[in-house]
């Protein structure tokens, strides 16, 4: 088999929705694959009750030291709802679905405010307080850490 005949197969598995070809010929053997595409279908969810009422040490000494160090932002008033872990932010079930909430919404301890993805496992957050959404602090696939602020709650 020559390299261009190799480089048609290349060409044609791309083209294909195969994702792998394996061809022997006596003692040759070539083997072919290419990554699967992302899955349409939506990943299981998972419920996460996030740490709401009160900031972490950890993340009480961040936000006395400043992001650059420098002085202490004065904090709006309200609870806020943090990530329970890292990966991706998403205040919809789905990309074509309205968000969980929005701004002036009422919320109760049980309402379901976003969705962190990890390690492609959707994690339901919920308000942890009850109140109204005063912000919404992260965008729309926006990665966060473990104890970034996503919504203020008043």
């Amino acid at each position: 088999m020559d390299r261009e005949q190799i480089k048609q197969l290349i060409a044609d598995l791309e083209a294909s929705k195969l994702q792998k070809i394996i061809i022997k010929r006596g003692d040759f053997e070539l083997h072919l694959e290419k990554q699967a595409p992302a899955p349409v279908a939506p990943a299981p969810v998972r419920t996460v009750i996030a740490e709401n009422a009160t900031e972490s040490a950890f993340q009480a000494e961040l936000s006395q030291k400043g992001e650059r160090g420098g002085g202490r932002k004065p904090e709006a008033e309200g609870k806020y709802v943090t990530s329970p872990m890292v990966g991706t932010f998403y205040p919809s079930p789905a990309p074509d679905q309205p968000p969980f909430v929005k701004v002036g919404d009422m919320v109760e301890e049980g309402t379901i405010v976003c969705i962190i993805e990890a390690m492609k496992v959707m994690n339901e957050v919920k308000a942890g307080v009850a109140g109204k959404i005063a912000e919404i602090l992260i965008d729309n696939a926006q990665p966060v850490e473990f104890g970034s602020k996503l919504l203020r709650i008043v």
